[in-house]
């Protein structure tokens, strides 16, 4: 039996003994991207608040993957399907509208994280399906993506619409996690410039990242997908990272 025949994957609202233990997984995410003020104050509640739009898998006891989406309503005067804002944008539009009642017009996915130990087994993949089944039992024909390119940190000085570009002899996405979504029937549109921002004094950085931050100008900090940019003078450095906009049809199919 293999990993994936022991591994189940389903909405979150269908299992919510699970809730308070979506985020029982070992992860990657770069240190400072958690303080991105909207993540910091609205991400823990998304499981909570919207567990129809989320999906997790397990295995046995362990929960070793999450997908987690939201509904928002993009008709709106000022809004958008895809703001340039990206994900902080579309998670505070959701909270709104489930606050105010406004029904949604769509959904956009948020993450997809995998445990460390199940990365490389075609988890993300599963994972991903299971998100486009989940939005469509919503009634959603469309799943939104800002989504973060993985290898994206090894070219912190390309601009992200030049990166996006990047193809493989099979005419394939180069960066990995594109090409998952490509695979997966997924449409690149656009670039999400300012889709996540953090700032911090130069004593957060230095602690989040280990590094120095005694200069003015640009920074490659790991696991950044552009520099931070640093001023002394005002003991700020700000981050602004884009993403990119893949566009899925929901499918009710099951995984």
């Amino acid at each position: 039996m293999t990993h994936s025949d022991t591994i189940l994957i389903t909405p979150l609202a269908d299992r919510p003994s699970l809730i308070d233990r979506a985020y029982e997984i070992a992860e990657t995410w770069p240190e400072f991207i958690t303080h991105d003020l909207v993540s910091s104050a609205l991400l823990s509640r998304v499981v909570e608040e919207f567990p129809e739009y989320c999906v997790v898998a397990t295995e046995g006891d362990r929960v070793v993957a999450r997908g987690l989406s939201v509904p928002f309503n993009a008709e709106f005067d000022g809004r958008e399907e895809m703001p340039d804002q990206g994900w902080d944008r579309v998670v505070t539009w959701a909270f709104r509208d489930r606050r105010g009642g406004h029904p949604p017009t769509v959904a956009s996915a948020l993450e997809i994280t995998v445990d460390t130990e199940y990365l490389g087994r075609g988890l993300s993949y599963r994972m991903l399906e299971a998100l486009r089944a989940t939005v469509a039992q919503q009634g959603h024909d469309t799943l939104l993506a800002p989504v973060r390119p993985t290898a994206k940190h090894l070219h912190p000085h390309v601009p992200m619409a030049e990166y996006i570009g990047g193809r493989r002899e099979d005419g394939l996405p180069s960066d990995p996690w594109l090409r998952v979504h490509v695979k997966a029937g997924g449409a690149i549109e656009k670039v999400a410039p300012a889709s996540m921002t953090v700032s911090g004094s130069l004593a957060q950085w230095r602690r989040w990242t280990g590094l120095p931050f005694d200069r003015d100008g640009d920074i490659e900090v790991p696991g950044a997908l552009v520099p931070v940019r640093c001023d002394t003078t005002q003991d700020r450095a700000v981050y602004v990272e884009p993403n990119v906009w893949i566009r899925h049809g929901a499918r009710t199919k099951q995984v």
